[in-house]
């Protein structure tokens, strides 16, 4: 059975641990390991206004499950390469 799962990807400011959202996605997929490869999939193409810092994935309920930092502009690099 699917589960609804919502993927933030944000910005973190190093001075002041500010974290500002800079996109939002929800996808259906069948548990938590399978969320974080989506979430891993879309930090590389999905088109945000910058490169993501960080992945929190949560319940359709708002409950934190994971969160992890990325280094999604590399991983985006090397595909070009």
């Amino acid at each position: 059975m699917a589960m609804k799962f919502v993927i933030e990807f944000y910005r973190t400011r190093v001075t002041d641990d500010a974290h500002a959202v800079i996109g939002r996605e929800t996808a259906l997929a069948g548990d938590l390991d399978d969320a974080i490869e989506i979430a891993r999939l879309l930090a590389r193409t999905l088109n945000m206004p910058q490169w993501p810092d960080a992945v929190t994935i949560s319940e359709a309920d708002g409950a934190a499950l994971y969160s992890e930092i990325i280094a999604a502009r590399e991983n985006r690099e090397k595909q070009h390469e």
